[in-house]
């Protein structure tokens, strides 16, 4: 199993994993037919060009785009099996975790490595199964990405816990990261060039500057073909989106407060 470590900000990641053994594996589990089943009905629906099949798929695509990363990314970890726990244990199944050199500290690895797999986030897990369940019919075909990502979480606890984890830098992904950080800077040129022309010059304070995107929306293609993973393109876009909007909301909320006390303090003085 080969699991990568990847910074969306500096101080957010993604974790996503290759399973590495997959295409040789006879054994299919009973979620993983439920999964397939349900995939393949969204996609029936999807393809309707009218009805209420079609209105269930067009709000569940934008109910789906709001469930975090982090559930999706968990999702891509295999739950942890009796098999799956004994080879683990005896050293017989191999688990390596790649970051990008440079980028990310040894000490940055672990903490993620912690929060993925803590109780907390498993129990978050559970809070978007009930949702889904709420939320029938629109949820029933991603129904299982709670229950996967808490399967995920719970087996990355374990790796974790037993220090099962191979970690080391990887010399590809810096270069994809390099690649990435050349095409960012040009994008943050244009955005600030916008910024000036339309007069809006309000930035984040020194302590919101903490916090940066190091992608932007077209790194994912970048990184996935790097690594030659086409279906991780789609993760690290829909990370980049959640984080930069994240951001931006966190950045017009300081911009109103700061408009609220300045007219407060206007007030004040007369």
């Amino acid at each position: 199993m080969r699991l990568f470590l990847l910074p969306i900000s500096t101080r957010q990641s993604l974790i996503y994993c290759q399973r590495i053994n997959q295409q040789l594996s006879t054994q299919t589990t009973y979620l993983d037919k439920i999964t397939t089943k349900a995939s393949t009905t969204w996609l029936h629906w999807e393809q309707k060009d009218q009805g209420w099949q079609k209105r269930v798929t067009s709000y569940g695509n934008k109910l789906f785009q709001r469930l975090p990363y982090e559930e999706w990314a968990l999702k891509s970890i295999p739950p942890l099996s009796a098999r799956r726990r004994q080879e683990e244990i005896e050293g017989t199944e191999s688990v390596s975790l790649e970051y990008p050199e440079g980028i990310v500290e040894p000490q940055q690895v672990e903490n993620a490595l912690q929060i993925y797999g803590s109780k907390e986030k498993q129990a978050y897990h559970m809070k978007w199964l009930l949702a889904s369940i709420a939320g029938m019919p629109v949820t029933i075909p991603f129904g299982a990405i709670p229950v996967e990502a808490r399967g995920g979480s719970q087996h990355l606890q374990f790796l974790s816990d037993n220090k099962l984890i191979k970690s080391s830098p990887s010399a590809i992904l810096r270069m994809a990261y390099m690649e990435c950080a050349m095409t960012k800077v040009v994008q943050d040129i244009e955005k600030e060039v916008d910024s000036i022309a339309s007069n809006s010059t309000e930035g984040l304070t020194a302590q919101d500057r903490e916090e940066k995107l190091l992608l932007s929306q077209d790194s994912g293609e970048v990184i996935a073909g790097h690594l030659e993973i086409p279906e991780l393109a789609a993760e690290i876009k829909r990370a980049v989106w959640q984080v930069e909007k994240s951001l931006k909301a966190k950045q017009e909320l300081k911009a109103e407060k700061k408009e609220l006390d300045s007219a407060n303090e206007e007030g004040a003085k007369r």
